[in-house]
């Protein structure tokens, strides 16, 4: 879609491009949401991508990636083999509801800072223990969890001008098992539950990741892999507004989605079925 409020793109900002910052100003990175629909309030674009961030940065520390890393580098990354849970690098990266087209431009940042219910490169980063690196407008920058940052349905921590920089997932969590379950309408539609349980290598606990049946990820944690009736217990805690409504599923039935999954998550850690 054309932006025909848009007077002026910066194609070449500075290497902290939030300095510049002024009202009306969107940054732009792979545009897959800025260009679907019109944006009335825009006057500038600032381009992300000509600053050249690395994309996918392994270490003995774990995996550093930059913000404008696309969905399509992402998902070709190869890892090292004692990254157990890498696997979910592409089960994430499938569960977007979008084209091969959109994988080459899409961002993993981006998808994190829309803040979707659905947005599957945040539950990726939330179940896998992640840390976002974000820029303020000041030259100052702050370290949030992945599990504090987004707040509702499209809401999160950032403020006016601030940018998210890098996502940083520990090699612990790398290398924790894992399995996961996803709910959709459709075979390729938009995600009603997507969940995603991970253990410690040699361990008893469990730590379970709810998104796109709640308006904010969900994480539950136990030091030993709980019974059914806690677990139930645990999912019937969190509140009723958490719960997310739109035409791919209501509250009840996102809810019955989740405890149905969790007990078989719960089930499989149990048995030592998993990854």
């Amino acid at each position: 879609m054309d932006l025909n409020t848009i007077t002026d793109v910066v194609r070449r900002p500075p290497d902290r491009p939030g300095a510049a910052w002024r009202e009306g100003d969107a940054w732009l990175a792979g545009g897959t949401w800025l260009f679907s629909e019109q944006q009335p309030d825009l006057r500038r674009l600032v381009d992300l991508t000509t600053l050249a961030w690395d994309t996918l940065v392994p270490s003995d520390a774990g995996l550093e990636i930059g913000a404008t890393c696309t969905i399509r580098e992402l998902y070709a990354l190869a890892p090292p083999d004692d990254w157990r849970a890498a696997s979910l690098f592409g089960t994430s990266c499938e569960a977007f509801l979008a084209s091969f087209k959109v994988w080459n431009s899409a961002t993993v940042g981006g998808n994190i800072c829309m803040s979707l219910p659905a947005g599957p490169m945040i539950t990726l980063a939330v179940a896998l223990e992640a840390t976002y690196t974000l820029w303020s407008t000041d030259g100052s920058e702050r370290a949030v969890a992945a599990a504090d940052f987004v707040t509702g349905n499209r809401e999160n921590v950032l403020t006016p001008g601030e940018i998210l920089r890098r996502i940083d997932i520990p090699v612990r969590a790398l290398r924790k098992r894992h399995t996961h379950r996803r709910f959709t309408l459709t075979r390729l539609g938009r995600s009603t539950v997507f969940m995603i349980g991970t253990q410690a290598p040699g361990g008893d606990d469990l730590l379970l990741t709810i998104t796109a049946g709640t308006t904010r990820p969900i994480r539950l944690a136990f030091d030993a892999v709980p019974d059914a009736d806690s677990l139930r217990q645990s999912i019937d805690a969190i509140p009723d507004d958490v719960w997310f409504d739109d035409p791919n599923g209501t509250p009840d039935h996102r809810r019955h989605l989740t405890k149905h999954f969790a007990e078989e998550i719960r089930t499989e850690f149990t048995a030592g079925d998993r990854q």
